[in-house]
């Protein structure tokens, strides 16, 4: 599958897969940041996301898979891979897999454990979007209202609205499979898969996906793993700190 992508600047090939839900637009402001300082950073939409095609099939193999083709069609080695959430488990799958593409790893508030289901919400309010008498963002953000409170949450989802061809408006997301296979996100990295080079985990303060009880799975899988906190952070840690989630990013890849 050929997979969108945004690419700034030059230097050591740097990919970052973006979260469920969301795309590679996602990063642009700590992708530039990147760049700046001796990278070519790759910011991907993942299969069934943002601008990248979409597919029944869905699951960290097939992302995984899907990063590998994109990184041999641009003859990207040597790479450091971010990924946060749900392209957290796709970087930590393709780490496992083909270690021999990575120089460093770095995994955005997510742990290689399973996670039970917790998106209903989110989906329903995308389902609840009817593009046949929607007009404007407005009134698709008075619909996501009635499901979902926090604002930040909403802005998010409504980067994935787009105006089609006319004047309707549709979702870049696949929702039908994202639906129908949502259980493929909270699935945990298999018990046998490890991967021997530097890591770094990036957890939020305010966050609960990654738990003191969960460094010793993380350690099984990954044995030279840093496991950091980002002050103040929520599951979005990057947007909601983006200075020292830069700073202790930064500082592990240069080191």
């Amino acid at each position: 599958m050929k997979l969108h992508s945004i690419i700034i600047g030059e230097g050591q090939p740097f990919i970052i897969l973006h979260g469920f839900l969301g795309m590679s637009d996602n990063w642009k402001t700590l992708g530039k940041k990147y760049s700046e300082v001796g990278y070519q950073v790759h910011l991907i939409d993942q299969r069934n996301h943002g601008r990248s095609p979409h597919s029944d099939d869905f699951s960290y193999q097939h992302m995984s898979d899907d990063l590998l083709e994109y990184c041999n069609d641009h003859n990207l080695e040597n790479i450091v891979l971010l990924g946060h959430s749900m392209g957290g488990k796709t970087a930590m799958e393709f780490s496992c897999t083909y270690a021999e593409k990575l120089s460093k790893l770095i995994v955005a508030d997510i742990a290689p454990k399973y996670y039970p289901l917790h998106h209903q919400d989110i989906l329903d309010s995308l389902s609840a979007l009817d593009f046949e008498s929607i007009q404007s963002r407005k009134e698709a953000e008075t619909t996501l209202g009635e499901y979902i409170k926090d604002p930040g949450t909403k802005l998010f989802l409504l980067k994935n609205l787009y105006r089609k061809e006319g004047s309707t408006f549709g979702l870049r997301i696949n929702l039908e499979v994202l639906t129908k296979r949502v259980e493929e996100i909270g699935k945990a990295l298999e018990n046998n898969k490890t991967f021997g080079l530097p890591t770094l985990f990036l957890r939020g303060e305010k966050s609960n996906y990654i738990k003191d009880a969960d460094f010793q799975l993380i350690k099984n899988h990954f044995p030279f793993a840093e496991i950091m906190t980002v002050s103040k952070g929520g599951h979005w840690l990057h947007a909601e700190n983006p200075k020292e989630f830069y700073d202790k990013s930064i500082h592990f890849i240069k080191k």
